[in-house]
Order: C-alpha cells, then sequence, then structure tokens
C-alpha cells in the first residue's frame, strides 16, 4: 500500500472517531463493559443446550429427492430446529475486536475475535436500531466491540450470535496488517508483538499455555509442601552460576551493584534459616549472546529441598515434567519438531563420563591429568583456555560429542568437580560430584545438585574461581563472604536444581526459538 493512500485511510479513521465524538458517541468515554461469556465457553454453551433440546432428533433424510424437494426438506428442518432453540434463547454478551466484516443492505455479519477465539456475530437494522446499524456500517476492522444477543446456528452450521446490541468500545485508529503472519519481518512481529497476539492466534496461545504451564509448576510444587519466596535482584555479589553479570550504579548508596544471574546463594540462605523447601520463579540476567534458546534476560526457576539429594531432585523433576505434559499437553508423548519425545518412561540415566564413553569413544576415568585431557583435546580439535583443566575439557568434549545425541529425556550425572563449584564431591570419587543435568531434544533443561554444606570446602572452591578470574575466566563465580558465613551457622544436606523455564516452554509449546515463548524478547534498539 502506497505511504499516500495509507495516511489517507488513517485519516479517515480519524475523521470518523471526531464525528462520533461530536454526535456525544465517543467510545474512549466508555469505562466498563458487562461481558458474561467469551467465544468458545459460548459454542460450547449452544452446544450442549442443543444437545439437550434436540435429542434424539434424527437429519433430515433427503435420499430419493429431487434437488428442490431436497432443498426445502432441509430448511424445513432447520426452521424447525431454528424454532426449538430460539424457544428457548441463551443469552450472552460478549466483547472483541473486529477482524471481519461483511454488510449486506439491512443485515451484516462481522467475526469478533477475544481471548478464546473468534465468534461470529449477525447484525441486523431491525433488531440493533437504525441508528445503531448506520454506525456500525461505518465501523472499520479492528474496532473494538461489545455485543449482547443470544445464540443460534446458522444454515452452514456456525454457531453465532443474533445481536440486539452492539457498542463500539474503542475505535482503532492504526490499520491492522492483512496477513501479518506472512510477513518475512519476524523481528517486526517481536517488536509489535501485540499486533502479533491480535492477528495469530497460535502466537497468543502459545502465551496461554506458557501462563498454564506456571500455573502448574506452582500447583505441583505446592502439593509437595514447597514455599514460594522473593530475593533480590541488584546484587553486590552475582554468584551462583558460571556467567557475566550486567553491571550498574546504586545512587542512593554509591555502590556499583549488579544484576543477578542466578537465585542459588539467596535460597540457600533461606534453607540455613529452616525454611526446608522453598523455590522461587523470577527473571535473572546474563550478559551474553543471542540465538534461538538464550536471550540475556530469561526466567529461571530453582528450588531447594533440605535433607534430600540429587537422587531426590531427579525423582522430583521427573514427576514435574510428566505431570506438566499431562496438565498442559493431555499426553507424557509430546511432539517436537515432528519428533516424539516420550515423557512417560523412565528417564535414561548416564555419567558425564559414560556418555563420552558412548558417543565419542573416549574413557575419561582412564585419563592421567590436565595434561593427558589437553593432549586429547589437541588430538580432537577441541578448543580450550589456557586456564581450562581436565574437568573442564571433559565438559568441552561432552558438550562436542554427546549433546546432539540426546533426544529423549536423559540425565546426565556426576561431572567434574573443576566445573562445579558448589556441590558436594562423591564419597566414591572426589574427583566428581553430585551433580546431574536433565536434557531433552538436545538441550539442557535443567542443572541439579547435592549441595555443597562445608564452608571450609566452599572457601577453597571460592579461590579456586577467584583464581579463575584472575586468569581472565569473565564467568567465575567470587568468593561470597555472607554467604559463607551462612554455610558456618549450618546448612542441613540440601537438594537444589535449576529449570530454564523458557525453555521448557519452548518444549511443551513445540515453539522454534525462546524468542517465539518471549513477550517482548530483547532486541538491539532501532535508530
Amino acid at each position: 500500500m502506497a505511504e499516500q493512500d495509507l495516511n489517507q485511510l488513517l485519516k479517515v479513521r480519524r475523521e470518523k472517531l471526531a464525528n462520533l465524538q461530536e454526535a456525544g458517541k465517543d467510545p474512549f468515554q466508555i469505562t466498563k463493559y458487562d461481558q458474561t461469556h467469551h467465544s468458545i465457553e459460548a459454542k460450547g454453551l449452544y452446544e450442549e443446550h442443543e444437545a439437550k433440546l434436540l435429542d434424539g432428533r434424527e437429519a433430515v433424510n433427503t435420499e430419493g429427492m429431487d434437488e428442490q424437494a431436497a432443498k426445502d426438506a432441509v430448511n424445513a428442518d432447520y426452521n424447525e430446529r431454528r424454532a426449538i432453540m430460539d424457544a428457548s434463547p441463551i443469552k450472552v454478551s460478549v466483547a472483541g475486536r473486529m477482524m471481519f466484516k461483511r454488510v449486506m443492505g439491512k443485515a451484516s455479519f462481522c467475526n469478533l475475535r477475544d481471548l478464546q477465539g473468534d465468534i461470529q456475530v449477525y447484525v441486523a437494522r431491525d433488531s440493533i436500531g437504525e441508528e445503531s446499524y448506520a454506525d456500525f456500517k461505518k465501523s472499520d476492522i479492528g474496532d473494538i466491540y461489545g455485543v449482547k444477543g443470544y445464540l443460534f446456528r446458522t444454515k452452514t452450521g456456525e454457531i453465532s450470535i443474533h445481536a440486539d446490541e452492539i457498542i463500539l468500545l474503542t475505535k482503532s485508529l492504526q490499520i491492522l496488517p492483512e496477513k501479518f503472519h506472512g510477513l518475512t519481518d519476524t523481528d517486526q512481529r517481536y517488536r509489535q508483538r501485540y499486533v502479533d497476539l491480535v492477528m495469530n492466534p497460535e502466537v497468543k496461545n502459545t502465551f496461554v499455555k506458557r501462563s498454564q504451564i506456571i500455573k502448574e509448576i506452582r500447583n505441583f510444587l505446592d502439593g509437595r509442601d514447597f514455599m514460594e519466596v522473593e530475593t533480590p535482584t541488584l546484587v553486590s555479589n552475582a554468584g551462583g552460576a558460571a556467567a557475566r553479570p550486567f553491571e550498574t550504579h546504586y545512587n542512593a548508596l554509591d555502590e556499583d551493584v549488579k544484576l543477578r544471574i542466578s537465585l542459588e546463594l539467596y535460597l540457600k540462605r533461606l534453607i540455613v534459616g529452616g525454611l526446608e523447601r522453598v523455590y522461587e520463579i523470577g527473571r535473572v540476567y546474563r550478559n551474553e549472546g543471542v540465538d534461538t534458546r538464550h536471550n540475556p534476560e530469561f526466567t529461571l526457576m530453582e528450588l531447594y529441598q533440605a535433607y534430600t539429594d540429587y537422587e531426590g531432585m531427579m525423582e522430583l523433576t521427573e514427576s514435574m515434567f510428566r505431570y506438566l505434559a499431562e496438565k498442559v499437553c493431555g499426553s507424557t508423548r509430546i511432539t517436537y519438531g515432528g519428533t516424539e519425545i516420550d515423557l512417560g518412561k523412565p528417564f535414561k540415566r548416564l555419567t558425564m563420563n559414560e556418555a563420552i564413553k558412548e558417543y565419542a569413544g573416549i574413557d575419561f576415568d582412564t585419563v592421567d591429568g590436565d595434561d593427558a585431557a589437553r593432549k586429547l583435546a589437541d588430538e580432537h580439535h577441541i578448543e580450550y583456555e589456557a586456564h581450562h583443566r581436565k574437568g573442564d575439557i571433559i565438559n568441552l568434549f561432552f558438550e562436542e560429542y554427546c549433546e546432539k545425541n540426546l533426544i529423549q529425556p536423559t540425565f546426565i550425572m556426576d561431572h567434574p568437580l573443576d566445573i562445579s563449584p558448589l556441590t558436594k564431591k562423591k564419597p566414591s570419587d572426589p574427583s566428581k560430584v553430585e551433580r546431574f543435568e536433565l536434557f531433552i531434544n538436545t538441550w539442557e533443561m535443567c542443572n541439579a545438585y547435592s549441595e555443597l554444606n562445608d564452608p571450609i570446602d566452599q572457601r577453597e572452591r571460592f579461590a579456586q574461581q577467584d583464581a579463575n578470574a584472575e586468569a581472565g575466566d569473565e564467568e567465575a563465580q567470587h568468593t561470597d563472604e555472607d554467604f559463607l558465613n551462612a554455610l558456618e551457622i549450618g546448612m542441613p544436606p540440601t537438594g537444589g536444581i535449576g529449570y530454564g523455564i523458557d525453555r521448557l516452554v519452548m518444549l511443551l509449546t513445540d515453539s522454534a526459538a525462546i524468542r517465539d515463548v518471549l513477550l517482548f524478547p530483547t532486541l538491539k534498539s532501532q535508530n
């Protein structure tokens, strides 16, 4: 559409608004509307009512009739059914955005779109009055209407509303795209998510399902006596994960602070304080790149349970994922990108070294020392940094050879000590820790530990992280003296876990990119 034509259309819409305002019909003066039903709810109500009133009534049999006789029989049957239903009408009041309009003289049809979907409205001059009908004929696609009337089924079988009253609630001054989903500029969809939601019901459904997922997570954890808490977003020491934080300045205290990268260290303080089962669903911020699975601002859930270990966290995770699939998707068998994923079977379990042995043919349990590990990395063209030790290189091999093969749910356990500074060592092998990551569809879905509660050991691990930072590791953690003090007060044996909520939503909604499950993803500003 030429810019001149577009400007003219926009001008006409504003003129229509001005005319309404001059006539004392300013839609922006309306403060509320009594909405009794949504579209799908209304249709379901009618179908139930219809089934009761027409119970046992068979469809008309036109076999053996000529074309005109068959048509007359079908019309007569429709009129009889309509008369039965109209004698006991279901009245509704709905509100939504007009997405389609067809004016036909004294009667018209339009479609309204609300939270649940679309519903057709029959608008007749004799039903709503000549003045209201004249105003309606001047309406535009995108206008928001309230409609009161009764439900009926058209001859084509579509459940619709016969309007007794139709009120313009909001005048749309912009023009909706004709086929927004067809645009190749997906960046524009993310920038104008409000238009994306209006034009694409499947996008709206994804975010409705996201809300349901978070609601069901809370329901699941409530059933296990977990307590939801909130912890600081601005922190002096951003610990709990290997990531580079965003930094800012707190003017009132004249102190530099960071946006949290994790929820871990504050939640563990609450375990020390005697809150035995806690969780938080909150935003965290990591100063990293953007791709199909990463956004610098994302939603994380972490939970901590006293008196259990990583085995307990595995049971909780497997049970919760199965519960969510059943509640949100209706089955433990889900499909992502055309691949069926079975969350109903017991999840596979492999140690990290077992996975590397299976997919790369290398047994790191027989590799002695950092130098031998680096030599293997050189031979297999695995890039590493000067400060990387054997444990770091094991992790690099795992990322290179194993992750791409982990489609069905798989717990990867017993990570190297070098990459797990907050985790308890395995009593049987102090070079490893009691940790697991769950992989589904090649993605890491969560990360869990038997939490380290030895303050002396924790101080040594922090010291190693400080040394890594000095050596140039921008993602290394730093010593947190207050957290160490909390551990010295005493933290019971504890299992902890972190879940990336956005990836979980991607999995359960079959969404290709993290931006598709974030209402307002991070985008570079437009100049």
